[in-house]
């Protein structure tokens, strides 16, 4: 029986990827150390499993409300059951958190518990308290901090000002998704996946702000790769 991985990468958003890697990207780059290649991989796929597990958590608190109002989803749809979807969404945690144990410094590890707590409490609870927003941003900051502390141990101040960038920048994002809900009919233009795409051209103007501007390119990139995918795979 041949499997379709086509609903599972509705399930992860997987359109929004590379506005993670390019967190991963930013937070090693602005570290100032030479460049780690394999942490920087090995960061990129638990962070990434991070993500795509948030997702998934997140259509599973949802399903009930989506069965109504987003029917085209995985799961409303049927596409992937609710087991189906449960025991992936606990693999990808999984492998998340073990991938943390293989970069040069452990004790992202813990950070990693820390991200997965905020995950699953933003996940549950979001529908019912606005000040939610705040969890989802310190999510994309704690990727920067994850990333950081396991290629060096520590977290410099270039760091923490591009993690915070991206929590005011996902913050605003956040709100802006919310108001859109509350429309009728939402904006004609798609502002959300536009926004989201600018997650990773907002990397690249810090990268290039405190480093060189070259590093506005993979930026850039990512942009336009995250752009491109929304065309397949719905990101918002």
């Amino acid at each position: 029986m041949r499997l379709n991985i086509k609903p599972y990468f509705d399930l992860c958003r997987v359109s929004n990827l590379p506005t993670v890697w390019t967190n991963v990207l930013a937070a090693i780059v602005l570290s100032n150390v030479p460049f780690p290649w394999s942490d920087f991989l090995i960061l990129s796929l638990s962070l990434s499993c991070f993500y795509a597990g948030g997702m998934c958590l997140n259509d599973l608190c949802d399903v009930k409300e989506d069965r109504i109002k987003k029917s085209f989803r995985p799961l409303p749809s049927q596409r992937i059951s609710i087991k189906q979807a449960t025991l992936f969404t606990i693999a990808l945690f999984g492998l998340a958190l073990f991938l943390l144990l293989l970069v040069s410094y452990q004790r992202a590890f813990g950070v990693g518990l820390i991200l997965l707590l905020l995950i699953i409490v933003y996940d549950r609870i979001h529908k019912g308290h606005p000040s939610s927003v705040f969890l989802m941003a310190a999510c994309r900051l704690l990727v920067f901090v994850i990333s950081a502390m396991a290629i060096s141990g520590g977290v410099s101040a270039a760091v923490w000002v591009g993690g915070f960038v991206q929590f005011i920048y996902v913050l605003l994002l956040s709100l802006v998704a919310r108001h859109e809900n509350h429309l009728k009919t939402g904006f004609s233009f798609p502002v959300i996946p536009m926004m989201l795409a600018c997650i990773s051209l907002l990397d690249g103007v810090v990268m290039a702000s405190f480093i060189s501007p070259i590093w506005l390119l993979p930026g850039l990139g990512g942009a336009v790769l995250t752009h491109f995918a929304q065309k397949y795979i719905k990101g918002d």
